[in-house]
């Protein structure tokens, strides 16, 4: 049964990467396209809010690439 669910876990995550991945691909063609646009002296507010949504889409397909059961190392307080 644990088996079974961790497969069907493993599929959605692995249908989600693809989806995020390819939106990924959409959005860095878009940037692209807004920096092809603009010159060296003013660079859109558009880009940088395509730049920080790349980022944050980015840093989740990381998350889902490393599996549900990674957790990041707790770092101790100084």
């Amino acid at each position: 049964m644990q088996k079974r669910m961790d497969k069907e876990a493993n599929q959605r995550r692995q249908a989600e990467l693809k989806r995020d991945t390819e939106k990924l691909l959409k959005l860095s063609t878009e940037l692209k396209e807004y920096v092809d646009k603009s010159n060296e002296n003013v660079l859109s507010l558009d880009v940088v809010k395509k730049a920080e949504e790349i980022e944050k889409l980015a840093h989740s397909v990381k998350i889902k690439m490393r599996g549900d059961n990674f957790s990041p190392p707790v770092q101790s307080p100084q």
